[in-house]
């Protein structure tokens, strides 16, 4: 986590000194989105064991009945928001978190690296909603969400696929010259999203870096509220205990940064979303660790 922060601070002094600007965020914020990001998901199923296939389907099932809980939950409680023009944000902050880009490697550090198939699996609703119903919230569309059937050849989308593909064709072991180029360019995507988003944060003025309290109830709800409920409602329906414990802890990462390349993708103000990205992050150091212990 320590790392993590480390290069928000260089994507801020980089911003600072000039290197970076709001057209450069832009441009590789799409490049994060529709290359390297796609390359990320499937190396995290390229070159480990196979995953025992008896668990795909409650894998999939547990991570879709998660994420349309999190949406549901999140648009009620962002009728309580004052400014309306927040609301999307707001929702999209409770519903996405950092699974690609923290959720993998604590997942692995936790569980192992075979574990990472579970995480891709449980994580392939998240890319799915992310990428349609996210990108409704944060570019404004409110409370009416048309579902674009364009977002389902998005290369994010692709990769989700090729990556459920591979895992029920036992192709985990693909020839090291495809997964190594892959692996290579989804390794860009944590170092380049942590440096848009310190970029993105050397415009807000260092007084308004912490946010107000909204946001500091938002992380709490992201981190540890809405989580042990899942947690509550899985145990209650009987899923697996491993699916049950990477899940809760899934569902425990701090906010997307996709949230701050969707606001520069659309245009609108990133200030709230990077707080919330900003102030999830820092909390996360104290309550992932939190999390783990209450799951094991």
């Amino acid at each position: 986590m320590i790392v993590l922060f480390i290069l928000i601070i260089v994507g801020y002094v980089a911003r600072k000194c000039r290197l970076m600007d709001a057209e450069g965020d832009r441009r590789l914020s799409g490049l994060v989105i529709n290359l390297t990001c796609p390359c990320l998901i499937l190396s995290s199923v390229m070159g480990n064991a196979v995953l025992d296939k008896s668990l795909v389907l409650p894998l999939l099932t547990e991570g879709f009945s998660t994420y349309i809980f999190l949406i549901l939950v999140s648009w009620c409680l962002s009728l309580f928001v004052k400014h309306k023009d927040k609301r999307g944000l707001y929702r999209f902050m409770l519903t996405f978190g950092n699974v690609g880009f923290i959720g993998y490697p604590v997942v692995a550090s936790v569980w192992g690296e075979n574990a990472i198939f579970y995480a891709s699996l449980l994580n392939f609703p998240n890319t799915l909603f992310a990428f349609s119903i996210g990108m409704a919230q944060v570019a404004g569309y409110g409370q009416h969400v048309k579902f674009n059937y364009r977002i389902l050849g998005y290369p994010a989308m692709i990769a989700s696929y090729l990556s459920i593909l591979i895992v029920l064709m036992d192709w985990g072991q693909i020839p090291d010259m495809i997964t190594r180029p892959v692996k290579l360019l989804g390794d860009i995507t944590v170092p380049a999203a942590l440096l848009i988003i310190g970029s993105s944060m050397a415009q807000i003025p260092m007084k308004q870096m912490f946010g107000s309290p909204m946001v500091y109830a938002t992380s709490m709800l992201r981190l540890l509220v809405l989580p042990l409920v899942v947690f509550c409602i899985s145990k209650l329906s009987g899923v697996d205990e491993t699916v049950l414990q990477i899940n809760t802890l899934l569902s425990a990462m701090p906010v997307a940064t996709y949230g701050t390349m969707f606001c520069l993708q659309f245009g609108k103000d990133d200030t709230f979303m990077t707080q919330g990205i900003f102030i999830s992050t820092l909390l996360s150091v104290i309550t992932i660790p939190i999390m783990v212990l209450l799951l094991l």
